[in-house]
Order: structure tokens, then sequence, then C-alpha cells
């Protein structure tokens, strides 16, 4: 009989676990809507997804400037 060994052998996968984050974020925010579904305007701001967008928009702009 094969026994795992004890200690040391757990991986965490963060790629994973921000994904489980994000689901449960989007979990919360549809339980809390009043309507029944949650617009696209709404899943952006759960996911911060404005955000990302505006500091890639920041950065290109730097990008380009430099060049």
């Amino acid at each position: 009989m094969h026994v795992a060994p004890v200690g040391g052998t757990a991986v965490q996968d963060h790629v994973a676990l921000a994904e489980i984050e994000l689901c449960g974020d989007l979990i919360i925010a549809a339980s809390a809507a009043d309507e029944d579904r949650l617009s696209l305007e709404s899943i952006d701001e759960v996911l911060k997804v404005s955000e990302a967008r505006t500091y890639e928009r920041d950065h290109q702009q730097t990008r380009d400037a430099d060049l």
C-alpha cells in the first residue's frame, strides 16, 4: 500500500484560487442584485474590468509617448 508523505505535498494553483475568488464575488453580487440578472456593466464592475482597461490604456499611452 502506498501512502502519501505527511506535510509538504500541498500545491496551490494561484490562478485557480483567483478564479474561485472572482466567481465568489460574482455570486455575492448576483444574490444582492435587485434585478434577475447582472448587467454587463455590473459584471465588469464586480470583476474590476474597467479598472484594468484604464490601467492598460494609460500604460499604452505612456509607451506610445516614449516612441
